[in-house]
């Protein structure tokens, strides 16, 4: 391994609302300047997003690092699922389909309908629902012929920047496991042909390590021309990697969706469809829970309660589901927001408390499932890795140790996703495993907070709301 004294690299997060971008020192792992600059997001029933936005945004935040001219790597890691179609010169046919864009759900049924769940799971490694790119490509066949008879190349986020900074039609494994048609061995050819995608629209798997190329004259970056460009990862791998995760370490990130997941050795498939079998940005595995509603629902909560976020207060009957998007896990797409089991002396703040309890109920649910998929076991007692926006507030941090029982750390590190793409790039320079750098940076080091007591009572009272709630859930709201 050979460390320079003095290089830098850039890593980029282009993530659902803004893209964010760190300046990083190799050797150190100092964090030497940070850019930001937001992008729109459509509204209503579609979340579409221009990608033309996103190349703007990624050009801004690069930009106010300070050091887009020092770099001497870069990479880029970004929300996944989305569908990006673009035409023979290479430009958008439509804005981008995200993966909180709910529409194609019945084509994710569809899909699963034809093959079953058992098929998919071994075969893709997940289940597909509505976020996944195959369901989306689908309801645009069937919703926009037209856009996708023009169609000549299909990517993800992080696939068009990457594209857009090296001329060079690159992915990683990572962010192709979580379209649907990605296998170890690579595209599956048979699931392709049922989409109606030929492999030649699809970008090329870069192996882990390896650079997708280098940075074009004239990208209007401020980067340098031949400046290196890793593969870039989707944005939870890049988590993974911004906290450098050995296997079996589990963390639960809050942001604008919710996830938990920890990285494993064994290859998860589980036909359920609650944990998604991804891969991870190297050679292992990264099975994944995501919830569609997490800070967001929780502070529209507090808004209609005309309350801070953080005036929560305990007790009550109280359930809150914030399924405002309709949900993921559980699988309900078609989902609202559900109260129940309110009193005449129910207050607002256990009102809010419970659209904490709901939010954070599904996610640790689903922990042991994410964990036995890929054949981890770990001790009860084992702490939880807390990231994301929600991490740095306190009734998020109450809420996870009252609902798991476990400790909780906060890792002092920020911008991981940011991060982690600045570990890819670093390790192009250096030769070692991105996780590797980061664990070199020590960049999951923070502060520890001590388990609570697991509040049974509320876990009873949500999971007997969920189950009852029946076909409330089952259709759209008229």
């Amino acid at each position: 391994m050979q460390v320079g004294s003095d290089e830098i690299v850039i890593g980029i997060d282009s993530s659902t609302q803004s893209a964010k971008a760190v300046a990083v020192d190799v050797a150190t792992g100092a964090v030497l300047g940070q850019g930001r600059a937001t992008h729109t997001v459509s509204g209503g029933g579609a979340r579409e997003s221009d990608p033309r936005e996103w190349w703007r945004a990624l050009g801004e935040a690069v930009a106010g690092t300070g050091y887009a001219e020092r770099a001497a790597a870069v990479s880029v890691g970004g929300q996944q699922h989305g569908l990006v179609t673009l035409d023979t010169s290479g430009e958008p046919v439509r804005p981008a389909l995200l993966w909180n864009d709910v529409r194609s759900a019945p084509q994710a049924a569809a899909l699963v309908a034809e093959l079953g769940r058992d098929t998919w799971a071994q075969r893709a490694g997940s289940v597909p629902g509505a976020s996944f790119t195959a369901a989306k490509w689908a309801w645009l066949r069937e919703n926009e012929p037209e856009a996708a008879a023009r169609t000549a190349a299909v990517r993800l986020p992080h696939d068009f920047l990457t594209e857009r900074l090296t001329g060079t039609a690159a992915t990683d494994r990572g962010d192709a496991s979580g379209t649907g048609w990605w296998t170890p061995e690579g595209y599956d050819l048979e699931l392709l042909a049922r989409l109606g995608l030929d492999a030649g629209m699809l970008p090329t798997v870069v192996e882990a390590g390896k650079a997708a190329g280098e940075v074009l004259a004239g990208s209007g970056t401020g980067l340098r021309p031949g400046t290196l460009v890793a593969s870039g990862t989707g944005d939870n791998m890049a988590a993974a990697l911004g906290l450098g995760l050995a296997p079996g370490r589990p963390v639960l990130s809050l942001g604008t969706s919710g996830t938990v997941y920890a990285v494993t050795r064994g290859r998860p498939a589980d036909p359920s469809g609650t944990v998604c079998g991804f891969a991870d940005a190297l050679d292992h595995w990264l099975p994944l829970a995501c919830t569609l509603n997490c800070t967001l629902a929780v502070d529209r909560t507090a808004a209609l309660l005309g309350l801070d976020r953080q005036a929560v207060e305990p007790g009550g009957t109280a359930v809150v589901l914030p399924y405002f998007d309709g949900e993921r896990t559980p699988d309900l797409p078609y989902a609202s927001g559900l109260i129940h089991g309110l009193r005449h002396d129910t207050t607002g703040g256990q009102l809010l408390q419970a659209a904490y309890d709901g939010a954070a109920y599904s996610l640790l649910a689903a922990l042991e499932q994410v964990l036995d998929a890929g054949g981890e076991q770990i001790d009860p007692g084992t702490e939880l890795l807390l990231i994301g926006g929600g991490a740095q507030g306190t009734a998020w941090q109450d809420t996870v140790r009252r609902l798991s029982g476990r400790p909780v750390r906060i890792p002092a590190a920020g911008e991981l996703v940011a991060l982690g793409a600045a570990a890819q790039a670093a390790a192009l320079l250096t030769g070692e495993r991105a996780d590797e750098v980061a664990r070199r940076w020590g960049t999951s080091d923070g502060r520890l907070l001590e388990p609570l007591q697991r509040d049974d009572a509320a876990l009873e009272r949500i999971a007997d709301t969920l189950q009852r709630s029946g076909n409330l859930f089952d259709q759209p709201v008229i």
